[in-house]
């Protein structure tokens, strides 16, 4: 069974940075794509950035510039670096990635997310 369990969400200030983790949890054999979304309330889930195994990162407009997404395979951890923090940025962030845990065989994967809020 793997699990994918995020951390790190917490009320921050605007223009103030936090960090997400998210860790996958049992036996993997490989971590394709991994991605952060976030879905706001009234809103539909955003792709905030992804990166692919061996790939460049990609990033939504609205975060380019100020979020990074990284990925620790020997770890099997994937990462979301928020800087310059906005009120809009306020959302329930969501960890997915493409796991293989047999050969050849990927299954996508979803966190139950974890609450950041910017405001004052």
């Amino acid at each position: 069974q793997v699990q994918l369990v995020e951390s790190g969400g917490a009320l921050v200030q605007p223009g103030g940075s936090l960090r997400l983790s998210c860790a996958a949890r049992g036996i993997i054999w490989r971590i394709r794509k991994v991605a952060w979304y976030r879905q706001a309330p009234g809103k539909e889930r955003e792709l905030v950035a992804d990166i692919p195994r061996g790939g460049e990162a990609n990033y939504a407009d609205s975060v380019k510039d100020r979020f990074t997404i990284s990925r620790d395979d020997d770890e099997k951890m994937v990462y979301l670096q928020m800087n310059s923090l906005k009120p809009e940025d306020t959302a329930v962030y969501i960890c997915n990635a493409e796991i293989g845990v047999d050969y050849g065989f990927y299954k996508e994967y979803w966190g139950q997310g974890t609450q950041v809020t910017v405001s004052s």
